[in-house]
């Protein structure tokens, strides 16, 4: 262990960092030949999930800033993929949807990084998966709702 550090070895929250990395890199891997990156697709799929989120809404279900989700739904929208009303219908808020367009490539997308967790997965036996999964949201559970003030 580093001095007055933690141990990178046994640091679970560094470990998630690692795996959260690695499967970025592997998703990015499979979506470049499609013309993708890991943002766009995670937009695109946000969106055919729940047409009609915000700028903002869509920002932080991508995890990135709203000045950065403006500007890639503003090349999306050049591209076809996605459609915006030119005036707010109430509000400010611009809600976006999928074209045809858009919704043909995601489904490509998402048949590349479906392969991709599959491999991530691969190791691993169905209750190890099931087991994974509910350890997960519950770490998120629990720091969500420490940050919530619960």
């Amino acid at each position: 262990m580093s001095p007055g550090g933690i141990d990178l070895e046994t640091s679970l929250g560094y470990l998630l960092k690692e795996a959260s990395s690695a499967l970025r890199t592997a998703m990015e891997e499979v979506l470049r030949p499609l013309g993708m990156n890991v943002t766009r697709y995670s937009c695109l799929e946000l969106l055919s999930q729940r047409p009609g989120l915000s700028s903002s809404e869509l920002a932080r279900g991508a995890f990135v800033t709203r000045q950065s989700m403006n500007v890639l739904l503003q090349a999306l929208e050049r591209e076809g993929f996605v459609t915006r009303p030119a005036e707010a219908p109430v509000g400010k808020v611009l809600p976006t949807q999928l074209t045809p367009l858009g919704r043909a490539n995601l489904e490509k997308a998402t048949v590349a990084v479906r392969s991709v967790e599959v491999r991530m997965l691969s190791g691993m036996t169905e209750a190890e998966q099931t087991g994974a999964f509910r350890i997960l949201q519950s770490m998120i559970h629990s720091l969500r709702a420490e940050s919530d003030g619960a």
